[in-house]
């Protein structure tokens, strides 16, 4: 691997320290990018999507969500999901003060990123461009399970539940499956307060989708069985902002940047923000809705 890697944590509103890791390129960098992982993930697993993008001279943040990897909190707990919002906002302060000169982008994984657009729609500070990487906007989780925690939310609101949304479902490479499940920061365990909270932010945003100004790439898979692609299409079709791109790849599982087409997926990223940087020669922008045959 070709990066500088750091480790340090900050103090979010509430006077947690959050775990967060960045990575350097050897040479000069073009952008900054800010990752935020899923529900049960962590910023140690976008490894290959580090190293792909550190190689094309990217810098790239990401952090730990509370509840998650190496940040304290009940796992799958959230008490509101404003917390979420202003853990980021916290984050997307700091890096900017870390690297003010560069244009960043915000990438979204998973339920990263449903907090990634609850922000763009309510914050004023917003970044160059946001990626969605099979955002959760509808979920593979059963249904009764769903139900379960909005009933509970409100009297039992830390109840929690495994999702049994197993790791086969992550990647179509057997060597990242098995990797997932010998990791000892991941969990798939979600609360009656989280699918409360969730479920409201998922309505809220198809709601306001019409407001989003940013300029806008989704990448799903289609055979993404934890969040189901067809939910990331009718956002994109209720966008208004000319700018906005979907990819979806036919084959592909959850887990874009780790499945076995990754390379094809961290190009067409590459592509978009090349496009989208204001310090790129070739910045241009466009409309498009696109499907890649693996």
């Amino acid at each position: 691997m070709t990066n500088r890697n750091f480790e340090e944590t900050f103090q979010n509103a509430n006077g947690l320290e959050l775990y967060y890791q960045s990575w350097y390129p050897q040479a000069l960098a073009r952008a900054v990018l800010v990752i935020v992982p899923g529900h049960g993930g962590h910023s140690g697993i976008f490894a290959k999507m580090v190293e792909y993008l550190t190689e094309r001279h990217y810098i790239i943040y990401s952090f730990d969500l509370r509840g998650n990897g190496r940040s304290p909190g009940q796992r799958g707990y959230i008490n509101s999901w404003a917390e979420y919002r202003a853990d980021l906002k916290t984050f997307l302060k700091l890096v900017q003060s870390k690297e003010p000169d560069l244009d960043l982008f915000l990438i979204g994984q998973s339920m990263g990123g449903t907090i990634a657009l609850d922000y763009i729609l309510r914050e004023s500070n917003q970044p160059q461009g946001l990626i969605l990487l099979s955002p959760a906007l509808g979920l593979g989780v059963a249904s009764w399970k769903l139900f379960l925690g909005q009933v509970l939310s409100s009297i039992l609101p830390r109840f929690s539940l495994d999702t049994s949304i197993g790791f086969s479902a992550a990647s179509r490479d057997g060597e990242v499956v098995a990797a997932c499940a010998r990791d000892p920061l991941r969990h798939t365990k979600g609360t009656a307060r989280l699918a409360t909270e969730l479920l409201k932010t998922i309505e809220w945003i198809n709601a306001h989708a019409a407001e989003i100004e940013v300029p806008l790439l989704i990448l799903h898979g289609g055979a993404d069985r934890v969040t189901l692609p067809a939910c990331s299409q009718i956002l994109f079709e209720r966008l208004t902002l000319a700018d906005k791109e979907r990819r979806e790849y036919p084959d592909s599982y959850h887990e874009l940047h780790c499945d076995i087409n990754y390379q094809e997926v961290l190009a067409d990223m590459d592509d978009w923000i090349k496009r989208h940087s204001l310090n790129s020669p070739s910045h241009k922008v466009g409309n498009v809705t696109k499907t890649i045959n693996n």
